[in-house]
């Protein structure tokens, strides 16, 4: 086994298809023509030009190098909300009144329903089959941090806004509260067939969904409970994305109620912690490492990275021997042999 990070490629449509079947997201439906559209795409934007965002999209695959097996994946929306295709959301205010006969200040919740035309660029597309969930180097963190390292090294990609859409709780057979109580009531579709128009066109979103606030105090309880809500499996998520310095901008999806969170470029240390190494040396007995991303330069359109006990002195990777490292790290491709220069991200705890 040899497990690597790296971009998505033609081959990696079947292991795609199988891993999108187990979610069926917005982002990553379990349709091979629109998957292998996606990759198509993607090949596209990583060979593309660095100067401008533009429509590009980065899809990375967590493989098994050995033999191919894709088992997760992440990807990033260079430009999300445009003239075009807005961003949509409800916008979570409060509305005050005050009675002077009753003598009572009254702070009422209510959604409005908003669109965004200036573009952010959007982190999703993380699925991790679930057969590898609990492994020891967490690899759903992994697949979140490796956009980071894009990030930093192809920062004029992007915008400087980032913005990742969490997902919420659901119903046992798949429906959301929130869309049922409001979503369902002004475009009489239920949630999935909601889901799949919204795909290819979100049109009839901003058409029917009602234009004036809409006060929380008249959803049933059930119902407010998930506004905002992050899904069990989606704490470790929003776990990560807030110890980067990503913060809830009050904004929430009009479907299912899951929240957004937000950060520029500047407010999140980890895109500065990116170091290009001039050599790998083994690191001396003694010296204190931990475990580190590294970025191994390929061909213009290519993208590899993997993961290694090491630490940065200066312009050198000082890396801890792969027999020495423990079973976990050895399952990833060595770096020992790699030509340099390459680039190191040191992972936070």
């Amino acid at each position: 086994m040899a497990l690597l990070l790296r971009d998505i490629r033609p081959e990696d449509l079947g292991g795609l298809l199988a891993l999108a079947e187990q979610f069926d997201t917005v982002n990553l439906p379990a349709d091979r023509a629109v998957l292998a559209e996606l990759i198509d795409r993607s090949a596209r934007s990583f060979a593309g030009p660095e100067d401008t965002p533009g429509d590009g999209l980065y899809l990375f695959a967590l493989v098994d190098d050995a033999d191919g097996t894709v088992l997760g994946s992440s990807m990033i929306i260079a430009s999300h909300g445009t003239p075009e295709d807005p961003h949509n959301f409800f916008r979570i205010d409060a509305d005050e009144r005050f009675s002077p006969t009753l003598g009572k200040v009254f702070r009422h919740e209510t959604l409005t329903f908003r669109q965004s035309y200036t573009p952010h660029t959007e982190l999703g597309g993380l699925m991790l089959d679930p057969s590898w969930r609990g492994h020891p180097q967490r690899l759903g963190r992994l697949l979140s941090l490796v956009r980071f390292l894009y990030i930093a090294l192809h920062p004029r990609r992007f915008h400087d806004r980032l913005q990742a859409e969490l997902l919420p709780p659901f119903e046992a057979d798949g429906s959301s509260r929130l869309w049922e109580w409001l979503g369902r009531r002004f475009t009489g579709l239920d949630y999935p067939e909601a889901d799949r128009l919204s795909r290819a066109n979100r049109e009839f979103i901003p058409a029917l969904f009602p234009r004036v606030p809409i006060y929380t105090a008249l959803l049933p309880p059930e119902v407010r409970a998930v506004i905002g809500a992050v899904h069990p499996d989606t704490l470790g998520v929003e776990r990560l994305l807030t110890s980067l310095g990503f913060v809830w901008n009050r904004h929430i999806d009009p479907f299912d109620g899951g929240p957004h969170y937000e950060a520029r470029q500047a407010e999140v240390p980890l895109l500065g912690s990116v170091v290009r190494c001039g050599s790998v040396l083994e690191a001396p007995a003694g010296v204190s490492t931990g475990p580190c991303l590294v970025h191994m330069p390929r061909a213009p359109g290519r993208f590899e990275a993997t993961v290694r006990e090491a630490v940065v002195a200066r312009d050198e990777l000082l890396v801890v021997p792969r027999a020495a490292a423990g079973s976990a790290p050895a399952e990833w491709r060595g770096v020992e042999d790699e030509a340099a220069p390459l680039d190191a991200m040191p992972l936070p705890p």
